[in-house]
């Protein structure tokens, strides 16, 4: 039986001549903010979707700041099932309205995303929904793994990095099942978060999972206050060359900003943190600290994992939050 057509695109992979001066490297994007839900979420509740709500379903219902539950409306409204998303109050109203758009029921619960995913796990048992995960499952992973292979497709020899956004864990995990899969296991994965939405990066200093007591940063699509703990086991492991790094908000948003002007794309402040990597002299650093080699062994990939919760309104926003 042919297995069903994916809901995601195979996103553009592009060439970025601005980034390669910077860096003296090729530097390649992998454009996931060109997915038909905004971001890479598409690939893995995509995936996770087809698998565990079939036409019988109830419906789904997602925890989301935004992104995860883009994708799973999206995902819902193409499956036919109806869509319950649970947002914290931290999310813009511009999320709230896209996923009235795509015909879901979006109700306000608690501060930050772990009060709105209390709210969906609990209308598992009242209402027979099927709980759907923003980050947190092995059929995400599987799905988000896809990225790989596409960029195994369109590089002709390994990557000497690749740099990712974290936030609960879900793409890292993702990348890492996709790279292992495609005999990548030695190519440095960087991680960026930024400061206040750094549960990757606290557990990697702690050497356990901790859990944040608030999410201070305004890259809400980050906002996880606990790692997932597969992503975490990753570093355990110490199988693969995984190095957390952090910026700041005002770092992630000059990436957002120097990434319109160069590449006139937007993307929200949590996809600026992997950009920042770059723009922010990270991945110099890294170099100069002798974790990474110099020169990388092949070019560095961006994925750009894009978000659907910016426009001009909410940049602006930003800068006036953030530019104090």
């Amino acid at each position: 039986m042919a297995s069903p057509k994916a809901f995601h695109i195979n996103s553009p992979f592009l060439e970025s001549i601005d980034m390669s001066k910077r860096t003296g490297t090729e530097v390649y994007l992998k454009m996931e903010s060109s997915q038909p839900s905004g971001s890479f979420k598409i690939r893995g509740i995509g995936h996770l979707c087809q698998k565990i709500a079939g036409p019988e379903s109830k419906g789904v219902v997602c925890s989301s700041g935004g992104n995860a539950g883009m994708a799973t409306a999206y995902v819902a409204r193409k499956l036919n099932i109806p869509a319950t998303i649970i947002v914290p109050s931290s999310s813009p109203e511009l999320i709230r309205e896209k996923l009235k758009d795509q015909g879901a029921t979006v109700r306000v619960v608690g501060k930050v995303w772990d009060d709105a995913n209390d709210e969906a796990l609990r209308l598992t048992q009242t209402d027979g929904l099927t709980y759907v995960p923003p980050f947190d499952h092995p059929l995400l992973w599987q799905g988000h793994a896809s990225i790989v292979r596409e960029i195994k497709a369109s590089l002709p020899s390994k990557p000497g990095a690749v740099v990712l956004s974290v936030g609960g864990g879900g793409l890292l995990c993702g990348v890492v099942e996709g790279m292992k899969e495609v005999g990548w296991a030695s190519v440095p994965i960087i991680c960026m978060e930024t400061e206040g939405a750094d549960c990757f990066n606290a557990a990697v200093k702690a050497g356990k999972i901790v859990t944040l007591p608030d999410i201070t940063s305004e890259a809400k699509c980050l906002g996880s206050k606990t790692v997932c703990s597969q992503a975490f086991e990753y570093i355990k492991e110490g199988n693969m060359n995984i190095i957390s790094e952090l910026v700041t908000d005002q770092q992630a948003l000059q990436a957002v900003e120097t990434f319109l002007d160069e590449e006139r794309v937007l993307v929200e402040l949590a996809c600026g943190a992997a950009l920042a990597a770059v723009y922010c002299g990270v991945i110099q650093r890294l170099q100069g600290e002798g974790r990474l080699p110099v020169p990388l062994a092949g070019p560095l990939v961006m994925i750009v994992c894009g978000g659907s919760s910016i426009n001009q309104a909410q940049l602006e926003h930003l800068r006036k939050v953030l530019n104090r």
